[in-house]
């Protein structure tokens, strides 16, 4: 039984390409049936250091995908792959 993917962005407040990226990671979910979860770095130092020279950044199942902007027909290969427990395909 495959199991639904799970898609984590995080995104910080004024950024405009998180603001592009969630809207399209929010759109390709009616589409693609993901559990996502929107996790802000604003105020929290650990995230901060990790993430503010990145974001957006788009993972999947812990994986890292995307930095900057989402290829959308990449995203939806490997969500694709992730949910049939398929090898997984190049980006």
């Amino acid at each position: 039984m495959a199991s639904t993917p799970r898609v984590t962005v995080y995104h910080a407040d004024g950024c405009h390409l998180c603001e592009r990226a969630l809207a399209q990671v929010r759109a390709l979910r009616d589409e693609l049936d993901f559990e996502l979860e929107e996790v802000a770095i604003d105020g929290d130092a650990e995230l901060e250091a990790r993430y503010r020279e990145l974001i957006p950044v788009v993972e999947l199942d812990g994986e890292r995908l995307f930095t900057y902007y989402v290829h959308e027909d990449a995203f939806r290969r490997r969500v694709a792959a992730g949910r049939s427990g398929k090898a997984r395909p190049s980006l």
